[in-house]
């Protein structure tokens, strides 16, 4: 992944904590700003700093912010333009992208779309994996 020339093409100016924390979340998909922060720690980037670099890439199109029902904090990952959903295990909270049915985005129309031009649809399946399945009492 070249990093500079996807900041560079976005039209973010292309910095060392842009690059470290944008390749942080190539590697881990799904991750929070504190992962994130963990993970380019050696860098000495400050976690306020991560957090304004991720509104940067969301607001430029390079990452998409992706929130879940009953998460405590916002997960992100690097593919905007991949119209995909997510599949949560309510117990261990694991996540797992799903292709769309449909491939193209938005793939769900609502009943009244209140004059708004809809943009896309985001869904998250809400499931139990199978390693929590198989540690329940009662297996």
């Amino acid at each position: 992944m070249d990093t500079s020339a996807i900041l560079h093409d976005a039209g973010l100016r292309v910095t060392v904590q842009r690059i470290a924390v944008l390749q942080a979340l190539a590697l881990s998909p799904h991750s929070s700003a504190d992962r994130l922060h963990t993970a380019v720690t050696g860098s000495g980037i400050a976690l306020p700093t991560v957090h304004a670099i991720l509104g940067d890439l969301v607001e430029a199109g390079v990452a998409r912010r992706v929130s879940l029902p009953d998460a405590d904090r916002a997960l992100f990952e690097v593919e905007p333009d991949d119209n995909h959903h997510h599949m949560q295990c309510v117990r261990c909270g694991r996540l797992e992208t799903v292709s769309c049915s449909v491939g193209a985005a938005p793939c769900l129309h609502p009943a009244e779309d209140h004059g708004m031009r809809l943009l896309e649809a985001s869904v998250t399946y809400r499931a139990i994996c199978r390693a929590c399945e198989e540690a329940s009492p009662g297996r």
